[in-house]
């Protein structure tokens, strides 16, 4: 969902109604003035990173605050240069479970080793879990859960590893549901609880997706556009005003494809693509915000085959309600709500019962 959109307050509202309320770990620490104070002219990109895993911690336990028998999930993602410390933060602050994406998170079960906790990777083709099944289960370990998210209708940084392959028919959930069922079966395992994401916005779409043989889906816009999302209004206003001309796909710095709203920094970037990926080269790049956020970076690693800027700024500047600078991710389909903010209540209500709050 980006930088702070579901911290604590969404999570723990998602799990307080019964559902598994997911945190996204990255850069928390725009959510803490006081963190900020610490870190924001600091130029040490270890003061950055712990700064945000005492972020992390602090959002976890406030989560359990609001939902102290709820499922209380962490996204961290393979990309992400600190994904391992934040795992390990995850584990030691209490957290249910492990979601992990943008890369195959082969060695996730290293990573949380001694703790009990739930490993979810998220995966967009029957290729990738046949690859993840098999590393795991040659260490004694499978997932708890995986999650399918289909790039042609997701938010933010997509499974597809360049944007022509986002709408191939291998993600469309009806045969890659019986595509990883069959896997299963080949590899004489037990069936393991698929989770669809990317598209979901109605009663029947979800109840469709049940009946394909998915065990639950994952709502990323739905959520983040509701009263108890993190972000600022104007965030979740302008995810709500969103025609579909306004969304576009680009190619983002960790040099995966991301779907976001055309918003006016968006807009005059794309118009200059073409001629700043030109002009990249490793010996000019550094990276602008200090952070080394992402193990590969395109602007801060000068590589012309990735975006050039730097997607921190733009993220944080998104939930704070900044439309003229942000970068605000967004998957593809209409919302559920399409004129005001609802709480989540309404958003899980509607999914599981078809009763639509006005």
């Amino acid at each position: 969902m980006g930088v702070g959109v579901s911290a604590h307050k969404l999570a723990g509202s998602v799990a307080k109604q019964g559902a598994v309320g997911t945190i996204a770990s990255i850069d928390l620490r725009v959510h803490y003035p006081d963190l900020l104070a610490s870190s924001n002219k600091s130029r040490d990109p270890e003061v950055i990173e712990e700064c945000n895993l005492q972020a992390l911690d602090r959002e976890i336990k406030a989560a359990r605050t609001i939902a102290p028998d709820g499922f209380i999930a962490v996204n961290t993602m393979k990309a992400v240069a600190s994904h391992a410390k934040l795992v390990r933060q995850a584990c030691e602050s209490g957290a249910d479970a492990i979601v992990m994406g943008a890369g195959l998170p082969l060695d996730l079960p290293e990573m949380t080793d001694g703790y009990d906790i739930a490993l979810i990777p998220i995966l967009a083709d029957a290729r990738g879990v046949k690859v993840l099944l098999k590393r795991w289960m040659r260490k004694g370990v499978k997932p708890d859960a995986i999650i399918l998210e289909n790039p042609k209708y997701a938010g933010g940084h997509l499974g597809a590893t360049r944007p022509e392959e986002i709408g191939h028919e291998r993600y469309d959930f009806a045969p890659l549901l019986a595509g990883v069922n069959k896997l299963f079966d080949d590899l004489e395992i037990e069936r393991i609880p698929l989770i669809v994401a990317g598209g979901i916005n109605s009663f029947e779409s979800l109840q469709e997706l049940f009946e394909l043989g998915a065990s639950g889906v994952q709502l990323g816009t739905a959520f983040a556009v509701t009263e108890e999302g993190d972000a600022d209004d104007v965030f979740k206003q302008t995810l709500i005003d969103a025609k579909a001309e306004d969304i576009v796909t680009f190619l983002s710095t960790a040099g995966l494809p991301a779907r976001a709203v055309k918003t006016p920094w968006l807009n005059k970037y794309l118009k200059r693509e073409d001629r700043l990926r030109a002009l990249a080269a490793p010996e000019r790049a550094k990276c602008a915000g200090w952070a080394e956020c992402l193990s590969h970076c395109g602007f801060r690693d000068g590589n012309p085959d990735a975006g050039q800027f730097c997607i921190l700024k733009q993220l944080e500047a998104a939930v704070k309600g900044d439309y003229e600078k942000g970068l605000f991710f967004r998957g593809s389909e209409p919302m559920i709500f399409k004129d005001k903010i609802h709480p989540v209540y309404d958003v899980l209500e509607y999914l599981l019962t078809g009763n639509k709050a006005a």
